[in-house]
């Protein structure tokens, strides 16, 4: 009690078919394996290489504007 037969899943399969209509299930399979296909067409393609990711260079080191001191190392005007 409370699994379903092969008989509860061929009853499921009638009704299913008697309320959606034969063309409109067969649509909707026919979806399903081209979605299927697809996904399989996807899996088989090779990968394209990486392109390498644009990177922002690290500017050099800043140079101090002012010695230890308090002197004006270099004039930015």
């Amino acid at each position: 009690m409370g699994s379903f037969s092969p008989i509860h899943l061929l009853v499921l399969a009638i009704v299913a078919i008697l309320l959606l209509g034969g063309g409109r299930f067969s649509n909707l399979m026919g979806d399903v394996a081209k979605g299927v296909k697809n996904f399989k067409k996807g899996m088989a393609e090779e990968d394209e290489p990486a392109k390498p990711s644009k990177r922002i260079e690290a500017q050099s080191r800043a140079e101090p504007a002012f010695d230890r001191e308090g002197d004006r190392v270099r004039d930015d005007r």
